[in-house]
Order: structure tokens, then C-alpha cells, then sequence
């Protein structure tokens, strides 16, 4: 019993060296071609809530839609028009979800800094877009969580909220 002990740990320290060889201090871990890069590539896709705030009442908004805008550098290193797209309408919870794809955008484009935006509401008394949590001037991707299994960066955001219009002023004529 006490021969195949040793024997498991001689061959351990053996795999164990083998490694080290390949990839330990000499520093000669491969990495991975641009091909590999390209198809390790992962879909962006940003989450929240979009809220309707109407006097003290804070109620989740249904059919709002939110912007993603990002700014866009070509093969040459020159920054493009933005490529921005829409987020599905928010569900009955006000939640939203927009996915962006790598086979959507050109394929010698690189996506440099992506904002946020609150974009449109379905209520006419709920359509002024307020700057919480940076809905209305746009808030920047920074931080995602890297889900491996479904291929994505997952980004939260918001949440974000309408309102009532602001009163609009009317001059007496002087």
C-alpha cells in the first residue's frame, strides 16, 4: 500500500515539473491568435429599471426605451460617427435589456466608450427624462459582471426615471 502512495506522488511531481517547464518562470505561455481573439469575442448587454415618478409615487414604467450610445474607432485609428442602438421596451417591471452583438458592428470598428441614455416614454405625463443616475446626460459602461456560459459582459445600470414635464413659462408679452 505504502508503494502506491509513493509511486502517486513521485508521478505528481513529475506532471507538476513537466508543468513548470511550460509555463512556469520562464515565461512562455502562448497567447491566444487574433483569429482565437475574434471568436472569444462576447455579446455587451445592459440591464436595468426605468421608473415613472409622478408627486410622491414611484411606479415602475412600462414601454419605456433606453439608448446606448458608443463611440467608435476605425482600422486606421479615427473616430467614426457614434453607433448607437435601442433597448427592448421595458417589461411591466420596468426592466429593460439591450444586447449588442460583435457580428452588428463592422468588423474593423473597435466600440471605445459606451453611455447609457434615457431615450422615449410611452406616457405623455411621464415623458420628461430626469438626470438620475445619469439618465438624461448618459451614463458611462465601466463595470460588468463576465458571464463564461452565455458568452456576455453583463452591465447594470440605473435605474432610471421619468416625470412629469416641467411647467413651461408663459411671457406676458412684456
Amino acid at each position: 500500500m505504502a508503494f502506491i502512495h509513493l509511486f502517486f506522488m513521485a508521478s505528481m511531481l513529475v506532471s507538476v515539473n513537466s508543468a513548470s517547464d511550460d509555463y512556469g518562470s520562464k515565461g512562455n505561455v502562448e497567447k491566444p491568435n487574433l483569429e482565437e481573439e475574434k471568436l472569444l469575442s462576447t455579446n455587451i448587454v445592459v440591464q436595468g429599471i426605468v421608473y415613472c415618478k409622478s408627486g410622491s409615487k414611484v411606479i415602475p414604467l412600462e414601454g419605456a426605451l433606453t439608448r446606448i450610445t458608443c463611440e467608435v474607432v476605425d482600422e486606421y485609428g479615427f473616430e467614426t460617427t457614434p453607433y448607437s442602438f435601442l433597448s427592448e421596451a421595458t417589461n411591466a417591471k420596468g426592466y429593460f435589456l439591450a444586447t449588442l452583438s460583435p457580428l452588428e458592428v463592422k468588423e474593423k470598428w473597435v466600440l471605445k466608450e459606451c453611455r447609457v441614455f434615457l431615450d422615449a416614454s410611452p406616457l405623455d405625463n411621464c415623458s420628461y427624462a430626469t438626470d438620475v443616475n445619469k439618465g438624461s446626460s448618459g451614463v458611462v459602461l465601466h463595470s460588468y459582471r463576465l458571464l463564461h456560459d452565455k458568452n456576455m459582459k453583463l452591465y447594470t445600470v440605473g435605474p432610471f426615471v421619468f416625470t412629469t414635464p416641467p411647467p413651461t413659462s408663459i411671457s406676458e408679452g412684456y
